[in-house]
This record gives structure tokens, sequence and C-alpha cells, in this order.
């Protein structure tokens, strides 16, 4: 069984996924990513989601898990769509 966060499957190293900000700047690559994988913060051991940007020079990112899965805040932001932070893409 795959691991879970906040109800939803943890993504596999090398899925393809978009911030919710792409609906509103969806030029190229931009708001695209790769997953690298999970990480631990040495100090803390807080569980990190590593990506890196599938745009510009391919900034590698990582971002508490919980947060990377959570919802988007649609009181903040009312005019997107998409229901969590960062979701799966098949195509880009």
């Amino acid at each position: 069984m795959a691991d879970m966060i906040n109800g939803r499957e943890i993504f596999a190293p090398g899925t393809k996924v978009q911030h919710f900000k792409r609906e509103i700047n969806s030029e190229g690559n931009m708001y695209l990513y790769e997953i690298v994988g999970l990480a631990h913060h040495s100090e803390t051991d807080e569980t990190l989601m590593v990506y890196r940007a599938l745009y510009g020079e391919g900034k590698m990112c990582a971002r508490p898990i919980e947060m990377f899965m959570s919802e988007v805040d649609h009181e903040k932001y009312p005019q997107i769509r998409q229901k969590y932070r960062f979701e799966a893409v098949k195509d880009y």
C-alpha cells in the first residue's frame, strides 16, 4: 500500500505535477515540476517533498509534505479551480 498524507497518496518519484498557480500563468512549463522524492530535515526530522522545476534552470525545491499535499486556500485564491496545491498531470 502506498504512503498517504492528508488522505492522499504521496506522489512517486518521476511524477509530473502542477502547482495551482499554473491556472494563472500557463506560459510554457511555468509551475510544472517533477517529483524527486522524500527527504528528512536533519534537525527536526520533518518529512519534506523534494521536487524539480521543469522551467527556467530546473531549480530543486523542498517543502514540508503536509503543505505540499494540502488543499488550495480558496478564500485567499477564490479564482482557482484546482483542489490541491499540487496535482499530478499526464501531459504538459
